[in-house]
């Protein structure tokens, strides 16, 4: 989850007319929509309404016939599956739309709390294999039809570090660990339950040292599990999320994290890192794709769902998707194919233009992008974790 960092909402709603335009009503004759506006309540875990939420609103006053209100709340990925559990068992769902990264997805999955989208509601949906970038697709896969994806980026792993204090930047993770062990306290991460960079971290690692199936946690990352372990041992502590380490590197009390893409450009974009502040890719990294899913919790009126499927059409259309490019918080951010940055905000095109990196587009061509743990594997990643490395340091 997107934490302690605020943000400017965009200005602006042309698109949103032109998005109903694109994708019309003909794909819709499986889901009545309400005949009398409906309040939507939408809770995001995974700050995708950074990027969302303009093109939300979009939908709103472009059919204030189906939607009256929308409320939007924030909360963490790990509390999320307990809540919606407890309303769906007493009959009482009223949260209508998630905002999940792998996180929360996978945890619903694996308790059975999303509605079946696909193949169940296929036919008031696009064609998704047929508008998705490849690796967004890939992305959609990992979603067992629970779920779909809104946004996309190719993510991590990455350093990153403050120039003026670390002066010898490691290259391999065998200099990582070198690092830590001789400045101890002064690297840190946040837990990977609720952390992108943190998890996406984790799940880098195998392939960086070489591991026998970055895709088992439990019986392929043995050399990553002893080097995770290795590592702790120099670290204070694990934050609850990646917004408090950012802070911690902004303000100096540590000089150097994991960060993804997103993570390193947003941050310094809002002012919460230094501007100065660089990034540095392991030798042998993979990068591993990150993705925010809509999904929708069991236990909604039809016509709610109706009104959700309607939507989920609206933020896939390219005009929608331009705002995901957002400040560069998701970088690129897109899902869907022929979304450029020239069709973005002028404010995102600028904040990308001044703190976005050109090496990014080198690193994206010349190294692997993998899909990240499939659900059930990531709950086992996260429980391990918490059990042999980080749980008994959390903050």
């Amino acid at each position: 989850m997107r934490t302690l960092i605020t943000r400017r909402t965009f200005v602006g709603g042309a698109a949103g007319a032109a998005g109903v335009a694109a994708f019309g009503g003909a794909s819709f004759a499986q889901a009545k929509l309400p005949t009398s506006p409906v309040t939507l309540n939408i809770i995001d875990v995974a700050g995708n309404l950074a990027l969302t939420q303009k093109a939300i609103e979009n939908y709103r006053k472009a059919k204030p016939n189906v939607v009256s209100r929308i409320a939007f709340t924030k909360a963490t990925a790990p509390e999320l599956a307990g809540k919606i559990k407890a309303q769906q068992d007493a009959g009482r769902v009223d949260i209508d739309l998630v905002l999940t990264g792998t996180d929360a997805l996978s945890a619903g999955i694996e308790q059975k709390l999303w509605v079946d989208l696909i193949p169940g509601h296929a036919g008031s949906l696009p064609k998704l294999d047929d508008i998705y970038l490849p690796a967004a697709a890939k992305m959609q896969a990992l979603a067992k039809g629970q779920g779909v994806v809104v946004t996309y980026y190719p993510s991590g792993p990455l350093l990153e570090y403050m120039p003026d204090k670390v002066k010898t930047v490691p290259t391999t993770a065998e200099e990582l660990l070198a690092y830590t062990k001789a400045n101890p306290g002064r690297f840190l991460y946040a837990r990977p339950a609720n952390s992108g960079p943190g998890r996406t971290f984790i799940m880098g690692l195998p392939y960086i040292l070489g591991d026998s199936n970055p895709q088992d946690p439990a019986k392929g990352w043995d050399k990553t599990w002893a080097y995770l372990k290795e590592l702790g041992q120099n670290i204070e502590y694990y934050p609850s999320g990646t917004g408090a380490v950012m802070k911690e590197l902004g303000e100096g009390s540590r000089d150097m994290t994991v960060s993804t893409t997103g993570w390193d450009i947003n941050p310094r974009v809002l002012g919460v890192v230094p501007k100065e502040a660089k990034v540095a890719a392991l030798k042998g990294f993979h990068w591993v794709a990150d993705a925010h899913y809509m999904c929708i919790p069991k236990g909604l009126p039809e016509e709610k769902v109706a009104v959700l499927l309607d939507l989920m059409n609206f933020l896939l259309t390219k005009e929608q998707q331009a705002y995901t490019y957002d400040e560069g918080y998701f970088y690129p951010g897109p899902a869907v194919k022929g979304v450029t940055l020239d069709m973005a905000p002028s404010e995102s095109q600028a904040a990308i233009k001044e703190f976005g990196r050109p090496e990014y587009e080198k690193w994206i061509a010349e190294n692997p992008i993998e899909v990240p743990l499939q659900p059930e594997q990531m709950v086992v990643a996260f429980r391990m974790w918490d059990e042999q490395v980080g749980g008994a340091k959390r903050k």
